[in-house]
């Protein structure tokens, strides 16, 4: 199992990698929210603290929540009730309070990654007129000729096939793929979203929803 601790605490974040990575997990440690926002999808489960220094812990389960189903375990120093619901109600699988035993942690990691097991999962090969997306080939297909796409563009791609139909507004997709949301990145998803809509060449495909986001089409 692949585990990221998000701590910007030094000592604290080398602890538990040690702690873990004894028990046999492949753990990295990251510091800012916005690094585990722009690199979740390779990980099996997270370890969240909630008083990061860029974005606020609550802040960064509540756009993880809108792009991806990660277990989330929250670990911080923030006893108080209000913050454990609201975390849980946030979509938090579970909640400690600093500092952890390690083999409570363990057990309550063990329990959120074998309740996500049973969850269904996405499908691996998305078909669509006669555009095909294989997700574990990272492979795009338009008239059974490939299309060469940038690792950006089939991230675009890969994070709409996931809900064919359903819209997906552009904060998700900027978070999710650059981990920000700000002019600047906006400006690049657009550059690559043009990019990307001429090397398919399939009108219609990738809707615009007008002040909200895109679909990809069915």
């Amino acid at each position: 199992m692949r585990l990221v601790v998000v701590e910007d605490d030094e000592g604290v974040g080398e602890a538990l990698v040690a702690a873990l990575t004894a028990r046999g997990y492949d753990v990295d440690h990251q510091r800012r929210g916005a690094e585990v926002l722009a690199a979740h999808h390779d990980y099996d489960a997270i370890i969240l603290d909630l008083g990061l220094p860029d974005i606020d812990g609550l802040e960064v389960l509540r756009r993880l929540r809108e792009v991806s189903s990660v277990p989330v375990v929250i670990l911080t120093a923030r006893g108080g009730e209000r913050s454990i619901v609201t975390a849980l109600r946030g979509g938090a699988d579970d909640y400690l309070v600093k500092p952890p035993r390690i083999a409570e942690l363990v057990a309550r990691l063990e329990t959120v990654t074998r309740r996500a097991s049973r969850r269904p999962r996405a499908p691996l090969d998305v078909v669509t007129r006669d555009v095909r997306v294989d997700l574990v080939a990272h492979q795009v297909m338009v008239a059974g000729t490939e299309i060469p796409l940038t690792p950006k563009e089939f991230q675009l791609v890969q994070i709409l096939v996931e809900r064919p139909g359903t819209a997906v507004s552009r904060q998700q997709l900027m978070d999710r793929i650059w981990g920000d949301s700000s002019a600047a990145v906006s400006r690049v998803l657009d550059v690559h979203m043009a990019g990307l809509r001429a090397k398919l060449d399939r009108p219609g495909l990738i809707v615009t929803i007008r002040g909200f986001g895109y679909r990809w089409g069915i």
